[in-house]
């Protein structure tokens, strides 16, 4: 298995493009078990990673409306919701 850098230093496209990449390596079943098994734990951490940055992206967000009196006002954003699962 390659070193990898730690997942907090990867820019979010270089983590998830890391996470596309190990979910093609696992879908193709030519790994060896302990390879998969290193590649699946990288991916869960890719993924948890990601879905936070995402989180606290969204909470970031103010979108722009318009009230009542069609005047324009900042509403925060909310959250993504991350409930879903991995399925590799």
């Amino acid at each position: 298995m390659a070193e990898y850098k730690n997942v907090d230093e990867l820019t979010y496209k270089e983590a998830s493009t890391e996470l596309e990449l190990i979910i093609r390596g696992l879908e193709s079943g030519e790994m060896e078990l302990e390879e998969s098994l290193a590649s699946y734990t990288r991916g869960v951490e890719l993924l948890a990673s990601l879905r936070a940055r995402l989180a606290d992206a969204e909470q970031k967000v103010s979108l722009l409306v318009k009230n009542d009196e069609g005047a324009d006002v900042l509403v925060e954003g909310s959250a993504a919701d991350t409930s879903d699962e991995l399925r590799l």
